[in-house]
């Protein structure tokens, strides 16, 4: 498939025994790919990567576990080429077989990797996979407690249930997730995958992914610095992205403004919710925060790259913007994005 011309597949299988969480969490995740990071930072939605669509034996709406209602956009027998297929996690005892129950959606499964695409699976979801036949003689990984059904039903399967992400097969076409939260990592690796590692990594910001305890608050301020329909101010602001790294940026746009200091201090504070210096260095740390995540120059260097040259400053000014050290954002974030370039998960083994 050619993905500049395109957006990618996604179907994202739907039963009564899904979990409508996750079936529901992983549809939002990828239509937030390459749209919703413009609308953060611009102000304006950008175009979406990937297509997604929830597939089932029929379309007729239906009521899932937790009784929640799902409405198929697609009939498996119209949906014949997807990119990538995801089984959400199932609320099926680990004890009740799934003999029987399935046969349309494995022959479906079966036809759809016979015809390339990538087969993921959410937690007890790869009790699905496994009922294929696809991951005979493969690693895999499911939801702990399905891992003695696993290992009793499908002994063929070298089951690794230590592991929360596992991409097997031939040519990597057959991931899972542990279980639990991991469908996220799931979604966001399968987004790396068809879409770009920096797509992937916007995404887990937009959605907060291995933040869950720092809070919104390192983001929420980004939100404001998108661009302002005030000539003047917006003058200011396509400069100042290109020059924030500069001496003395703040009176750098009072000067290309053309206004009085304490006026432009107060108009550019009402447009944009935040003050010239703050908008300044709301800049400086979401471009730290990109160095920090690709590369290992030394904290002191970055800080001089962006505009600090006092290192420690830098330092006080990130935890307490951040919620996090430089040194403990690196090990967060430069983690996952080296696994998504990699194409393989080690951080989450």
């Amino acid at each position: 498939m050619d993905k500049t011309t395109q957006p990618a597949s996604i179907a994202i299988l739907a039963s009564h025994e899904s979990a409508a969480s996750v079936v529901f969490g992983l549809y939002d995740m990828f239509m937030s790919a390459g749209r919703d990071w413009r609308l953060i930072t611009e102000g304006h939605t950008g175009t979406g990567v990937i297509r997604p669509v929830i597939a089932s034996a029929h379309t007729e709406s239906f009521i899932a576990a937790n009784e929640v209602r799902i409405t198929p956009q697609i009939s498996l027998a119209d949906c014949t080429s997807p990119d990538v297929v995801c089984i959400p996690e199932l609320l099926v005892p680990p004890e009740q077989s799934l003999g029987g129950r399935f046969d349309y959606e494995i022959a479906w499964l079966q036809g759809c990797y016979a015809g390339g695409a990538v087969i993921a699976a959410a937690g007890s979801g790869a009790m699905l996979l496994a009922e294929t036949g696809l991951l005979d003689g493969f690693e895999a990984t499911t939801h702990w407690e399905y891992g003695s059904a696993m290992r009793q039903r499908h002994p063929e399967v070298k089951l690794r249930t230590g592991r929360a992400l596992v991409v097997t097969g031939e040519t990597q076409r057959l991931i899972m997730a542990g279980g639990g939260a991991s469908w996220m990592d799931l979604g966001l690796f399968l987004i790396a995958r068809v879409a770009g590692v920096q797509t992937a990594m916007q995404v887990a910001r937009r959605n907060l992914i291995d933040w869950h305890e720092i809070g919104q608050q390192p983001f929420a301020r980004l939100a404001r610095s998108r661009q302002v329909d005030d000539g003047r101010i917006a003058q200011c602001q396509t400069w100042i992205a290109g020059h924030y790294q500069e001496p003395s940026p703040v009176m750098s746009m009072v000067r290309l403004s053309g206004m009085a200091e304490r006026s432009f201090k107060r108009h550019f504070l009402q447009k944009t919710g935040m003050s010239p210096l703050e908008y300044v260095h709301a800049l400086r740390l979401e471009e730290a925060k990109q160095r920090l995540e690709s590369g290992n120059e030394s904290i002191e260097a970055i800080a001089r790259q962006v505009g600090y040259e006092d290192a420690g400053f830098f330092s006080r000014l990130f935890r307490r913007n951040v919620h996090l050290t430089p040194a403990q954002y690196r090990r967060r974030f430069a983690g996952l994005r080296k696994s998504l370039e990699s194409g393989q998960p080690q951080y989450l083994n």
